[in-house]
């Protein structure tokens, strides 16, 4: 039987509140054998991250442990002093987070960071030895030119890159466990591949054990042997992977498994209303270059001759990696980046290459719904002030119109006075939905709508914009790494390499028979929803 690196029996937490202590996790019990990988999965808020920011003595302030013991190699973390648990992070357990932005200080080289990380457990180290130790990390997670590209700041390195730097400080001291919270989050699918591959790699080049929090059940499916499925603070299936994911004994499993969207299987039901081939063009994009100024002087062409086209009722999906252009076509579209030369056409309106430039009727044909919707409200304004912001701009405003819009996503009258961070979120997006339809655009862009949020609640916002499209006959120009997402809703797919559409066409053609290596490689990535055989 293979020794435990973790365990943990019983464990509850709660938060210190005004009001009285509110329990967070109840009798969690789990266990991490050496060489082994556990998928801890669920909704946020469901207690994952905060189980395992307690195995490294990390909860935030407020959070305590009420009962249960942690034993992380054979001692209990909840009776270690501080100094103890400072000892025994990143040589007994090191984790890794899910945005490298937030855990790597931007004013330093990520190469004097790796050697910092290097130096902790090593204090008699000197830096020349450990900045070369930190080279020779930063080569084992497959950094190319590892020794010059660690005088970079993190924010010129990919967000691949960075999370590979991540890894690199990690794994510094080879310890026992890997805790990756989330790690591939935000990364396109085949940088994500290369991640988990390189989390594998590690796993088998180390003995090390991995504690995999995520909510993407064919990342589980693909890199662990075992799976804990947590909901509201308790673990509700737990066994063999290949088991829960063939067989799944709870309903809440069963959930979860019917919400994940696939991009190896056509969808179950049409994506949307049929595209009427003589409707009305919301869309029509005409040789449409962008580019930005150079470090060095000259230009650098981010879209490069892009033309495309969509009907009314009709969902066209863009996908490609970072840096292929997709952002930089959404600005040029809203008027936000003015291209170089092309011609944007919205509701049969030629469009001004600025949004200076553009009437306010012309603006209002096209609007935004963001990735992140807490970012996108403001964190002062109430539900309904939100959604009426845009109508007051145009002189428009009625407390029905309001009511309407947000009844229209869903959202009853109760939430009119909540602020945003009352709401979760997919309530969240909803209001953001609501804001983008108060001024009746013919064309919705719909920018990573579902990424932030949960597979479960991904699939209601998804069945609203359905439901909103067929209502409103609405064009949606959608933009998502997510291939699943994809398969499942759009109707058409424009595949962006290097500001070039190098595919375009019916989604089903495209994902059945791409044509373009680049489309292959991205399909090859995506992770399949079936439980892979345990590494050796």
């Amino acid at each position: 039987m293979t020794a435990s690196v973790l365990t943990i029996e019983d464990l509850s937490l709660e938060a210190v509140t005004p009001t009285g202590p509110r329990p967070l996790v109840t009798g969690v019990s789990l266990d991490v054998g050496r060489g082994r990988a556990l998928g801890i999965v669920g909704e946020s808020g469901s207690g994952k991250s905060l189980t395992m920011l307690a195995t490294m003595g990390l909860l935030p302030e407020g959070v305590r442990v009420t009962a249960g013991r942690i034993l992380l190699d054979g001692r209990d973390v909840t009776a270690l002093t501080d100094r103890e648990l400072r000892s025994s992070r990143g040589r007994v357990a090191a984790m890794i987070f899910q945005d490298p932005m937030s855990s790597l200080n931007p004013l330093r080289a990520v190469g004097a960071q790796v050697a910092s990380a290097v130096r902790v457990h090593a204090p008699g180290l000197g830096r020349g030895a450990a900045r070369r130790r930190a080279v020779e990390l930063l080569e084992s997670v497959g950094v190319r030119n590892a020794a010059e590209r660690a005088a970079a700041r993190p924010h010129q390195w990919s967000g691949g890159m960075r999370q590979r730097a991540m890894i690199a400080m990690a794994i510094a001291h080879d310890p026992l466990l890997l805790i990756a919270d989330e790690p591939t989050t935000a990364l396109d699918v085949t940088v994500q591949a290369q991640v988990m591959a390189l989390l594998d790699e590690v796993r088998e080049r180390t003995g090390s054990a991995l504690a995999l929090i995520t909510h993407d059940l064919g990342l589980v499916g693909e890199h662990t042997d075992d799976i804990a499925v947590m909901r509201a603070g308790s673990i509700v299936e737990r066994g063999a992977t290949a088991d829960v994911l063939a067989a799944p004994r709870e309903e809440y499993t069963r959930m979860l498994l019917a919400a994940v969207p696939s991009a190896h299987e056509p969808p179950a039901r049409a994506s949307a209303a049929v595209v009427d081939p003589a409707a009305e063009i919301a869309l029509e994009v005409s040789d449409l270059v962008v580019e930005y100024p150079g470090r060095r002087g000259g230009t650098v062409r981010a879209v490069d001759g892009v033309s495309l086209q969509i009907r009314a009722g009709e969902t066209l999906a863009v996908v490609g990696e970072s840096g292929c252009g997709k952002s930089s076509l959404l600005r040029a579209i809203l008027g936000l980046t003015p291209a170089a030369s092309g011609r944007v056409t919205i509701a049969g309106t030629a469009a001004a290459p600025a949004i200076a430039g553009r009437s306010a009727a012309e603006r209002a044909r096209a609007q935004i719904v963001f990735q992140d919707p807490s970012s996108a409200l403001d964190p002062r304004v109430s539900v309904a002030g939100s959604v009426a912001e845009p109508l007051r701009v145009r002189h428009a405003y009625s407390p029905d119109r309001v009511r309407e819009l947000l009844a229209g996503v869903g959202l009853d009258p109760s939430f009119d006075d909540r602020l945003p961070r009352r709401l979760s979120g997919g309530q969240r997006q909803r209001v953001g939905i609501a804001r983008a339809l108060a001024l009746d655009p013919a064309l919705v862009l719909l920018d990573e709508p579902v990424s932030a949020l949960d597979v479960s609640i991904q699939a209601q916002v998804l069945d609203l914009l359905r439901d909103l499209q067929r209502e409103h006959r609405l064009a949606y120009l959608f933009v998502s790494h997510d291939l699943g997402v994809v398969r499942g809703i759009a109707d058409r797919v424009v595949v962006m390499e290097g500001g070039r559409i190098v595919e375009h066409g019916p989604t089903e053609d495209v994902f059945t028979d791409p044509q373009h290596p680049y489309t292959r490689t991205l399909l090859d990535a995506i992770p399949r929803l079936t439980a892979r055989k345990a590494l050796a």
